[in-house]
């Protein structure tokens, strides 16, 4: 399994085709529950893609009832709103459904931002 960092590093490489590696461990973070993924803090200066993974991150230790590694916590929040749809039309709906741990961080997402069909 990829861990947490690994994959900042590839998105931040190739962040036009982000969705498909970060879907990717968000699956296998599911299947396998493993917290040695996050084990890992990241380097450098705090983005927004440090944020959306630490939101991330965290909804699924909820989800699957894990403690999260505290490294987390101290991932800020955007600098600027970040509403990861892109779709104007959609931002008020991304404010209402957005989880605490990625409004916290200033990032909005629709209530299905973590599902897969």
């Amino acid at each position: 399994m990829m861990s947490l960092r690994e994959l900042k590093n590839q998105i931040e490489q190739d962040p036009e085709h982000w969705k498909l590696s970060f879907m990717q461990f968000v699956d296998d973070f599911r299947h396998d529950k493993e917290l040695s993924a996050l084990r890992e803090p990241f380097d450098g200066p705090a983005g927004r893609w440090d944020a959306l993974l630490a939101s991330t991150a965290e909804t699924l230790c909820r989800e699957s009832g894990l403690e999260p590694p505290s490294w987390l916590w101290r991932v800020p929040a955007c600098k600027e709103p970040w509403f990861v749809s892109g779709l104007e039309n959609l931002k008020a709906i991304a404010l209402a459904e957005s989880p605490l741990p990625f409004r916290l961080r200033k990032i909005f997402v629709l209530d299905n931002f973590l599902s897969r069909v």
